[in-house]
């Protein structure tokens, strides 16, 4: 059998350094301009630009146009599961200054995988869901129990709707940092969000590591036990 000459361009696309630099920026599931992403890779705008034309061309990342400025993203969650298959597989960097150091810390400590929660906290999470009857551990995905539904409908999780969605609903996602599972699918993207909106965590500027708010460790130790 030939090999598939989509599978080597899509290898030769990701292995270049300042494209694989922006899409772990976009890791975090949000729309960036190009500048931005420019500046997170240490690179001009211009070759920026180039570098997103060519993940356009192969359905990596995906464009809006807002009057004159473009936002990119990743395609889709099959795209940011790859690349967090892949983190997973690779070395860890090397650290090279305090501010990469603290950095590092904060993204290993919390951080958002695309659309879910993950690092020590997503892991801790997961684990504490297990351990309090709320999930199951099933073979591809985590399984939802009785106790489970109304634990989320607590929460004010809609299950039902969750798993309409014509995706994974509790997909269980191996974490890079951790090297143990943590919650992803329409469940963790739904979790997320929930304890975003709500004020338990928040995003940090420029990098996918977010933190839990005075608020967020008071509730996090209240639903799920874990003091932090």
């Amino acid at each position: 059998m030939g090999v598939n000459p989509n599978v080597s361009s899509i290898a030769s696309l990701i292995s270049e350094p300042s494209r694989a630099a922006i899409l772990l920026a976009l890791l975090d599931g949000t729309y960036r301009p190009a500048s931005e992403l420019a500046y997170m890779a240490g690179i001009t705008p211009q070759t920026a630009s180039f570098h997103l034309k060519k993940m356009l061309d192969v359905n990596v990342v995906t464009m809006q146009k807002q009057g004159r400025h473009h936002y990119y993203a990743i395609k889709n969650y099959e795209v940011a599961k790859v690349l967090e298959s892949l983190l997973a597989l690779a070395p860890q960097p090397e650290i090279k200054s305090l501010n990469h150091s603290e950095e590092n810390k904060a993204i290993r400590s919390a951080r958002t995988c695309y659309d879910h929660l993950a690092g020590n906290l997503g892991v801790q999470i997961t684990h504490a869901m297990l351990k309090n009857g709320i999930l199951k551990d099933g073979d591809k995905e985590f399984e939802v129990t009785d106790k489970g539904e109304a634990f989320f409908i607590r929460l004010g999780i809609d299950i039902s709707s969750l798993k309409q969605i014509r995706r994974s609903f509790s997909h269980k996602c191996l974490d890079w940092s951790e090297r143990q599972y943590h919650l992803a699918g329409s469940l963790g993207y739904a979790l997320l969000n929930k304890m975003l909106e709500d004020g338990w965590i928040n995003r940090v500027a420029d990098t996918r590591a977010v933190k839990v708010s005075a608020l967020g460790k008071k509730e996090i130790e209240k639903n799920f036990g874990i003091k932090l």
